[in-house]
């Protein structure tokens, strides 16, 4: 998890010292005057770097009135898949935005199944679990055809909840639209914002009025409940054996598994004692599919992954050991990794294995689970409770590696020593350095670098690979962010 950050990116707003005492974030300032680096630059950098868990803005409504053009049109760019039919599955559900300086993240909900239980229970089953994972929701409606029965079930929900909701008029392409658009106030969630989100307009003063309904930081910060149980998601892909993992270490039937994929019903985070400690787990259980129920039921539960990830500090990922590692346990790790969560594997169905199964699925981890090399794996038995107790250590091992600090002068020591023994190699005739960094935040650990130049992916990658070496981090994704120096004299 890399980024390079360039200057000006910062919001304009009083910067904070991100992890950084006072006394320490003094000393790192006079260090990045002496080589050059603009004062306010490098505040921006370590608050940019230094942001705790992203609050959470979810986009809901029904079929085809425009959510994913939506959501391409708030982060900026073409990701959330679009077509003119509804049932289009996406890997991705959740994605990083930016406006006014401003991060959130914004969880698309334009994956439909209208066939599984009628098309109000789909979009029902589809907003609550949006709903359940946000800190404010975007309520799409199409201007030109109006409130429909589907709508006010939404509305119904949303009402519900009592999350903060604004209303977006879509397809409202010019002034004659906006007419269309104020009969929508008939919904009694206060102004539609009439928007085009295939041309932009109007998109602008509608994220305005998102701003004013996100908070600045989620509503449930991490750590600050002292003696609070820690928050664990297990997720996995339908069937791996989530609910059955969670009756195990419950000790009783807590979950009951429906089989019809995509059923709505208010989910229940456990209290559960395990290890001598008092755990919540963030219920994902409650998705299961059936073959020609496929496609939609995945995309339910990725939505249901999605909203887990988001509430939880532990993702425990479960993984059915006797069968081939699967695109979808895949797509899993990587919603965990982007989300910043601590990261436990578990192998469920260990004792099925024969010896030639077991090779066969070494070889598959190493490739196929590459990017998290780093997080503790235990291999149990949902069904018999084997190894059942190696789980608490590998989720303290994994919230410990979440919350590690490194001073930042025993990481610049560190830095000096890497880069003597191994230099970034020499582009285009110059050879830039890193020239000093700190941390910058915790849960994940955050770090900004500072360069003098454009530092290339596979150096990063480099250097969190020997981040890891000295200082441990293990069970928790890395975040390394690059502030290159402007040339003097290139400031305004």
């Amino acid at each position: 998890m890399n980024d390079h950050i360039q200057p000006g990116d910062s919001a304009e707003h009083e910067y904070d010292h991100g992890a950084l005492g006072d006394a320490e974030y003094a000393e790192f300032m006079e260090l990045a005057a002496e080589e050059g680096f603009d004062a306010e630059d490098v505040e921006g950098a370590i608050e940019a770097a230094g942001h705790g868990p992203l609050p959470v803005l979810a986009v809901v409504g029904r079929p085809n009135v425009g959510k994913s053009t939506l959501v391409n049109r708030i982060i900026g760019r073409r990701e959330a898949v679009v077509e003119d039919k509804p049932g289009v599955t996406r890997d991705r559900v959740t994605y990083e935005a930016e406006w006014a300086g401003r991060r959130f993240k914004v969880v698309d909900t334009g994956g439909w199944e209208q066939d599984v239980l009628g098309i109000d229970a789909s979009v029902a089953a589809q907003a609550e679990y949006a709903i359940e994972a946000a800190d404010a929701v975007v309520f799409v409606v199409d201007a030109k055809v109006g409130a429909t029965d589907t709508d006010e079930a939404v509305v119904r929900l949303l009402r519900k909840a009592g999350k903060p909701v604004v209303l977006a008029a879509n397809k409202v392409d010019g002034p004659s639209g906006e007419a269309d658009a104020s009969y929508l106030w008939s919904l009694g969630l206060g102004e539609p914002h009439p928007v085009s989100a295939l041309h932009g307009r109007g998109t602008g003063d509608m994220l305005d009025a998102v701003l004013e309904a996100l908070p600045e930081a989620p509503q449930q910060t991490f750590g600050t409940a002292v003696g609070g149980p820690r928050r664990i998601a297990l997720i996995g892909r339908p069937n791996v054996g989530k609910s059955s993992l969670l009756n195990k270490v419950a000790g009783e039937e807590r979950v009951v598994v429906n089989e019809l994929a995509g059923t709505t019903r208010d989910p229940v985070d456990e209290l559960i004692e395990l290890g001598g400690i008092t755990w919540k787990f963030v219920d994902t259980a409650g998705i299961r599919k059936r073959v020609h129920l496929q496609q939609g039921a995945d995309y339910y539960a990725s939505l249901r992954t999605a909203a887990a990830v988001e509430k939880a500090e532990v993702a425990v990922i479960l993984i059915d050991a006797s069968e081939n590692i699967s695109v979808q346990d895949q797509r899993i790790v990587t919603m965990a990794v982007e989300a910043g969560r601590a990261i436990v594997v578990a192998f469920n169905k260990w004792d099925t294995l024969d010896e030639e199964r077991r090779y066969y699925l070494e070889r598959e981890i190493e490739t196929e689970l590459g990017q998290v090399a780093w997080a503790p794996r235990v291999n149990v038995s949902a069904q018999t409770g084997r190894h059942m107790e190696k789980l608490v250590p590998a989720i303290e091992t994994a919230l410990a590696g979440w919350e590690t600090r490194v001073p930042t002068g025993r990481l610049n020591a560190f830095l000096g020593e890497l880069v003597a023994a191994h230099p970034h190699p020499v582009r285009g005739g110059k050879q830039p350095r890193i020239l000093f960094g700190t941390q910058a935040g915790t849960k994940p650990p955050r770090f900004v670098l500072f360069a003098s130049g454009f530092i290339e992916a596979g150096y990063r990658r480099f250097i969190e690979r020997r981040l890891r070496e000295e200082f441990g981090f293990e069970g928790t994704p890395i975040h390394i962010s690059v502030r290159v120096r402007e040339k003097r004299g290139k400031k305004k």
